[in-house]
């Protein structure tokens, strides 16, 4: 049963978990800019305190989804109307090597989460999935009924996401919006908020760092595929839009939509070799460059159609230029790292 909301406020509020990260910092952002109260769950393992207490103001509730009493305590104490879901471990070779972290995380704590929530009566989700899911692509761009075949424990854990609440949807009435992200990549372009991870293993930041001096050469992994320069494509999506298309489906859901998978991207792909060259000239400096052997599982191309979204949700990218994504990730780094 739904309980008492214990005070009437004149927005929606919205709990994101895994607010204090990457994504679901921007995504707190977006938010806040569409008029909804934010309430954040992190755990901090990964996410940055900071940025929500002193850059995005918002209430910062320092916890686990896996605590079950926590949650109970969260949703008797605010009039949460939905929720938003980031929190997850999410490095693919950490998976393969310690896949119970994962399964425990990610799809254990999903579950306490999503009880939790039947159990308060909220009934709306948009959930944080992958690309991943979809393993090694049969055709590009990537539709949203292209096959499921992960091919790395993190991959199946959103995909078990994935099930999880169709069953949820099913057994209780959860509606949820699954969005399939290709590569997030950029920064706020005010350089509020940006990308920091440790370990970081995401390219761009990568190369970015490497033209700072931080990292003395940026590695290539693999000069013969078969692309146009023999290395690998990729679907870049800015994290701005990617936070607007959250927005998006939360009101599609409020609205009384049904449940819905999504894939964001950009609809066309980037080489490596195009990112380095690009985050030169954004840059000014030169990157080291080291070439080496392909890593296993790496396929030759990931680019997903995002048609999907942009029809039923009106979705519109509107950083869909790699030098404008390297410019904002690049300002975000030197004002980060100054």
């Amino acid at each position: 049963m739904r309980r008492e909301k214990v005070a009437v406020t004149q927005s929606l509020t919205v709990l994101v978990t895994g607010g204090a990260g990457y994504i679901g910092s921007h995504a707190v952002l977006a938010l806040q800019q569409a008029g909804y109260n934010v309430v954040v769950l992190d755990n901090l393992v990964y996410g940055h305190r900071e940025l929500v207490e002193e850059v995005l103001k918002a209430e910062l509730i320092v916890g686990d989804i896996g605590d079950r009493p926590l949650l109970d305590q969260i949703f008797s104490t605010y009039a949460i109307d939905a929720v938003m879901h980031f929190a997850a471990y999410a490095y693919v070779g950490e998976s393969v090597s310690t896949p119970g972290k994962y399964y425990r995380n990610n799809v254990c704590g999903t579950l306490t989460l999503l009880e939790a929530m039947v159990d308060a009566g909220i009934r709306s989700m948009v959930f944080s999935s992958t690309c991943a899911t979809y393993g090694i692509p049969h055709t590009v761009p990537i539709p949203e009924d292209h096959p499921q075949h992960p091919i790395n424990p993190y991959g199946a854990t959103k995909l078990m996401v994935e099930r999880m609440l169709a069953d949820f949807d099913g057994a209780h009435g959860l509606k949820s919006v699954c969005f399939r992200y290709f590569n997030a990549a950029g920064a706020d372009p005010q350089a509020r908020l940006g990308e920091d991870h440790n370990p970081e293993t995401h390219l761009i930041p990568l190369v970015l760092l490497a033209a700072m001096g931080r990292r003395k050469s940026i590695s290539v992994f693999g000069t013969d595929y078969p692309t146009p320069d023999g290395t690998c494509i990729r679907d870049y999506i800015h994290v701005s839009d990617l936070a607007a298309a959250h927005v998006l489906g939360l009101d599609y859901l409020l609205k009384g939509g049904e449940s819905a998978q999504f894939n964001l991207g950009n609809g066309n792909g980037f080489s490596v070799r195009a990112v380095i060259d690009a985050a030169k000239q954004v840059t000014g400096r030169e990157i080291s460059v080291v070439e080496s052997d392909r890593r296993p599982g790496d396929p030759p191309v990931l680019v997903g159609s995002s048609d999907r979204a942009r029809t039923i949700l009106g979705w519109n990218p509107q950083y869909a230029d790699l030098q404008t994504i390297i410019t904002h990730a690049w300002n975000w780094h030197q004002k980060r790292h100054a």
